[in-house]
């Protein structure tokens, strides 16, 4: 990598240059950013120190700022790492970015990347009965899903659970990053397990259950291969914790309650194992088929 430098170089040179190295390097991009300039952007904010949220906001005004020395040598490491190691760029900064929300993150967690994180604003709301207030997010991993559930409804509880006591310390740190210990539990079970018996029961459960198919994950990118294999593999169609899930959920779900789940491409896979299963395709930027949501009287209806 060449890092002669010239002297006090603009922000839009070095992203450049660093957009071409990154490019050149056949990279993989789908945790957090899909291109190599986005990419470079985030390192070179992270670098620099700056607020990512609010880095943008005058583009051209930004192009022109100075990339201080100090920086530009930490970009640079950042840089050769995120190439020699083909790590998800959010591990080496050790941070995600999901709707707007800053969390930690590292190998004991899969990157947050969730597409449920964008319909939990207002895309529940015509399915909603009423104001959830208790929910569960299953298979929580970092955390970031159960979090922002407990930002977008305030006067709810949140429980979030995983069956990686690895993956629980790293949401216990977003937990207080985000100082929200009064409302958001945290739980080891596998799946619905162990979860407490309570009454009424969930309004919401929310999960982004490891669904990856036996060939897709032979396949997968270098970049996912330094992700927990526990929180992608779902078996030989992908399919093999959601057929526990949708097994249990109705006895933990509220009468009105509902159960939101993302299954990525697996669509064919789940209407192969679910042909009448009555679910809704939620629309998502990952298209219509990659989150359903079922209610718990279906869930309780016979098949």
């Amino acid at each position: 990598m060449n890092t002669a430098h010239p002297a006090t170089p603009r922000f839009g040179a070095v992203w450049q240059r660093a957009t071409h190295e990154l490019q050149a390097a056949g990279l993989h991009f789908g945790h957090g950013v899909t291109t190599a300039a986005d990419e470079a952007a985030w390192l070179l904010i992270h670098a620099l120190g700056w607020p990512l949220a609010d880095s943008f906001a005058a583009l051209d005004v930004l192009l022109q700022r100075e990339v201080p020395a100090d920086a530009h040598e930490r970009f640079d490491t950042l840089l050769g790492e995120r190439i020699a190691t083909r790590k998800p760029v959010a591990y080496v900064l050790g941070e995600a970015w999901l709707q707007g929300e800053r969390f930690l993150v590292d190998e004991r967690v899969i990157v947050p990347r969730s597409l449920i994180a964008e319909l939990l604003w207002d895309g529940l709301d015509p399915w909603l009965h009423t104001q959830p207030r208790h929910i569960a997010d299953i298979c929580t991993g970092s955390g970031c899903l159960a979090i922002l559930a407990a930002k977008r409804w305030l006067g709810a509880q949140v429980l979030g659970s995983d069956i990686s006591a690895d993956a629980l310390d790293v949401a216990r740190a977003n937990v207080a990053l985000h100082a929200l210990q009064d409302r958001v539990q945290l739980l080891q079970s596998d799946l619905l397990k162990d979860l407490p018996d309570n009454e009424p029961g969930l309004d919401l459960m929310l999960c982004n259950p490891p669904y990856v198919n036996a060939q897709s994950m032979r396949a997968l990118p270098q970049e996912y291969r330094h992700e927990p294999e526990l929180a992608l593999a779902g078996g030989t169609d992908g399919m093999d914790l959601v057929r526990r899930l949708l097994s249990d959920a109705s006895s933990r779900l509220a009468p009105q309650g509902m159960l939101v789940v993302e299954i990525g491409h697996e669509r064919a896979h789940f209407e192969a194992a679910f042909p009448r299963l009555p679910v809704v395709w939620l629309s998502t930027s990952g298209g219509d088929d990659a989150v359903f949501l079922v209610e718990a009287a279906a869930l309780r209806s016979p098949a």
